[in-house]
């Protein structure tokens, strides 16, 4: 047996008082009658019988008030292991959205490849608070949610040819993320409710990194707790870009100012530089297989975090059973509010 409030059965102390305090009163009650008059009529109501019936309401009384400081005391018999509500875990999706993206060494094409393998990845997750970072030379963030179809509408809707800022610029993206982290997680706090669930962005690139600090934007995410799992797209061997009009139409693949073509390739300098990040953020590197973009892996990462926050979230819970004073309590306290003491002096009244 255990109690969630312990202390409050120092108030059981108080029933002695209490029991004083009673029998004062009906010492009082009877001095006071002795003083009315020792007639016929009013000996009757200070024989035996009637001061037997105010003791028993007495301690249904007492009793009662007993049995409600037991149940608020919160007493415990019995436990059970359960997992809390699952919290889930914070993911940024930081997306490349350069025109490299466009290249085609990953059927239909490395953008297109990625949406269809992340909303497989939204598929699977449940409790799992999503952002979306969308990057090109410059990073536009979209606030984090449980709201999955709203991200699924980002990513359908969003094109390398809607970034305002040509480039590419990975540092950018991943500080980006962290404010979007951290925003949420402050906004939380605010409502008196702070979060502690586990942070990660995934990384989703050529990894042709043109402006900024990556490794630096790195630290500052470990720094923060926040995990990088960066998947690698592209091909080694160069891949031409393909360039299109405003409504989509293919026509032909961008050249420099020579009229060469331009040609994007995962190159190992790129792939050393996230997988530099991964690591010291404490997260994965993943290079994109061939026909997919390696979400695959990914999910199966994420999936390690998901079972590690339930976990860390199953808790022993004592079962209450505070209900099995507090009814009978409740009971015995109305039941003596509603004996009639006064019927019964009325009932002997008639009889004399």
């Amino acid at each position: 047996m255990t109690w969630a409030d312990p202390q409050l059965l120092w108030l059981l102390a108080l029933l002695p008082a209490a029991v004083a305090l009673l029998g004062w009163n009906a010492a009082r009650r009877e001095r006071a009658t002795e003083l009315f008059g020792r007639s016929v009529t009013v000996q009757p109501l200070i024989a035996g019988r009637a001061k037997w019936w105010r003791s028993v309401r007495a301690m249904l009384l007492l009793l009662g008030a007993a049995l409600v400081i037991v149940a608020f005391a919160g007493p415990q018999y019995g436990s059970r292991t359960r997992v809390l509500r699952k919290r889930g875990i914070d993911i940024v999706i930081a997306l490349d959205f350069s025109k490299s993206m466009l290249a085609r060494d990953v059927h239909p094409s490395r953008i297109k490849r990625a949406k269809a393998e992340l909303k497989r990845l939204l598929a699977d997750l449940d409790g799992d608070r999503v952002g979306l970072v969308a990057f090109a030379g410059d990073a536009m963030a979209f606030p984090m949610t449980v709201d999955y179809s709203a991200v699924r509408l980002f990513l359908r809707d969003l094109g390398p040819m809607d970034m305002p800022v040509g480039g590419t610029a990975i540092g950018k993206a991943l500080i980006a993320s962290k404010r979007l982290i951290e925003s949420s997680n402050e906004s939380r706090s605010d409502e008196g409710n702070p979060d502690r669930r586990s942070k990660v962005v995934l990384l989703l690139t050529d990894g042709e990194d043109h402006e900024g600090d990556p490794i630096a934007a790195a630290e500052e995410l470990q720094a923060a707790g926040i995990k990088v799992y960066a998947v690698g797209i592209g091909s080694g061997s160069g891949e031409p870009i393909p360039s299109y009009t405003a409504d989509g139409t293919l026509i032909g693949h961008m050249k420099d100012a020579n009229g060469r073509l331009i040609m994007t390739a995962l190159s190992a300098e790129n792939e050393d530089t996230l997988e530099e990040i991964a690591s010291i953020t404490g997260g994965e590197y993943v290079r994109a297989e061939e026909g997919t973009v390696g979400v695959t892996e990914i999910r199966a990462e994420l999936a390690k975090l998901q079972a590690s926050e339930r976990k860390a979230r199953r808790v022993t819970v004592h079962e209450n059973r505070f209900a099995l004073a507090l009814l009978p309590g409740f009971l015995f306290i109305v039941l003596e509010a509603i004996l009639p003491e006064a019927w019964i002096i009325r009932r002997r009244r008639r009889k004399t």
